[in-house]
Formats: structure tokens, C-alpha cells, sequence
């Protein structure tokens, strides 16, 4: 029994933050042809304001969702967002403005992300490699050194990706609070939209904590299976 509560529990808090961020975008997806122009119309403006010429804006493709890519210098946003006129899709289109800015100033956990992400990429399939070749390597050498040095490198491969997410956070944070929140109440809003804009910045930061949670949960999963 406490165990179904503990499995029910996990699942809240993994699937809980998913659900609460697209009841939240869902919420405010109405088209308001009060606003001028579009999200994407809004974060060419934004870009074009602060000097940012050189970042273009793009609609996402593959069914990517909204995010800011620093390798080709580009905010991608869904079509919904990227062509409609509601708070959603102009919120949102600032928060990924805010990545851009973080990356023209060098922003620290910005930068930092950008390192890790790219030693993830080879650490996770090494990793992999690792997890599995453990018991293997153990039961060819018949040496228990070995099993120890092998979980200790798949325990730090699996660890930057964690490592990823974990930072992911504050960048996301960052971009919606301190970027985004200021633009965005420098004429751009009214005060009547401004509650909502900040239940949708939160919304936005909050994208990657579920995937940090199951992150979180997988790491702590194999790392007990391999101390047995």
C-alpha cells in the first residue's frame, strides 16, 4: 500500500508541473486583437530594439517546442505562437527573447548550460555504453575493481546530463523574471495583463522542472541498481 501511494506521489510530481504549464498556456491562448502585431512580430521588435539584429526568429519545425537556439542564433517559435496575437504567444516570445539577451551578455548559467548540453550528448551514450557493459566486464575479469571503476564512470556520465537540467532552472528563471518581466512591463502590457503575464513567465521556467524531476528520479534509480 505505501508503496502505490509513494508510485502515485512520484507520478503527481513528475506529470503535475506538464500539466499545471499547458492548463496555464491553454488558458491564455485566446486571440486579443488589441495587441499590434504578432508573438514573433514582438520578438523581431524586441530583438531589433536591443541591438540584436543578427538573431532571427523562425517558426519551429518537427514539432519542436518554443525555444531559443544559440548555435544558430535563432528564437523558434510554434506557429501559434509565432503568427498569433494572445498573451500566450507574446509572453512566451519574450521569455525566449530573454535566452537571447542572457547569450549576448554571457550570462554564466546560460553559458554554462551551453558547455554542458554538448558534453552531455557524448557522456549520456557513453554512459549507456557503460551501464550495460558493467555486469559483463565483472563476469569476464572476475575482478570487483572493475565493476567499481565502471559505476563510478557511468554514475558521472549520468550525472552531467542531471547536472543539464539542474541548471536549466535558474536560466529558465532568469529569462522570464529578469528579462522578459521588465520588457514586457515597459509599455508593452497593460497593469490588467500583468498578473497573467507573470503566471505565464512562471509557466515558461517551469517547462523543464518535470523533465528535471524524472531526470532526477532515473539517476537515483540506477544508481541503486547498480550498488546490487
Amino acid at each position: 500500500m505505501h508503496f502505490v501511494i509513494l508510485l502515485v506521489l512520484l507520478i503527481l510530481l513528475i506529470l503535475g508541473p506538464q500539466w499545471w504549464v499547458r492548463s496555464v498556456l491553454s488558458r491564455y491562448n485566446r486571440e486579443d486583437r488589441r495587441f499590434p502585431g504578432s508573438g514573433g512580430e514582438l520578438a523581431r521588435h524586441l530583438l531589433d530594439r536591443l541591438s540584436l539584429e543578427q538573431v532571427k526568429v523562425e517558426e519551429t519545425s518537427g514539432g519542436q517546442g518554443d525555444h531559443y537556439d544559440p548555435e544558430s542564433r535563432c528564437v523558434r517559435l510554434t506557429p501559434e505562437n509565432l503568427h498569433g496575437r494572445s498573451l500566450t504567444a507574446v509572453v512566451t516570445a519574450s521569455h525566449e527573447v530573454g535566452h537571447a539577451i542572457q547569450h549576448a551578455l554571457g550570462y554564466g548559467p546560460f553559458r554554462w548550460r551551453m558547455r554542458l548540453v554538448k558534453i552531455a550528448l557524448v557522456a549520456e551514450r557513453l554512459g549507456s555504453f557503460l551501464l550495460f557493459a558493467v555486469p559483463v566486464l565483472t563476469l569476464i575479469t572476475k575482478a570487483p575493481g572493475a565493476g567499481v571503476l565502471m559505476f563510478l564512470a557511468a554514475a558521472a556520465t549520468l550525472g552531467v546530463g542531471l547536472l543539464v537540467q539542474l541548471i536549466t532552472l535558474p536560466v529558465e528563471w532568469d529569462a522570464s523574471f529578469a528579462r522578459a518581466m521588465p520588457l514586457l512591463e515597459s509599455g508593452y502590457l497593460d497593469k490588467t495583463q500583468l498578473p497573467a503575464a507573470r503566471t505565464i513567465l512562471r509557466a515558461c521556467a517551469f517547462t523543464y522542472l518535470a523533465s528535471s524531476l524524472a531526470g532526477l528520479l532515473n539517476f537515483w534509480r540506477w544508481m541503486r541498481l547498480l550498488r546490487h
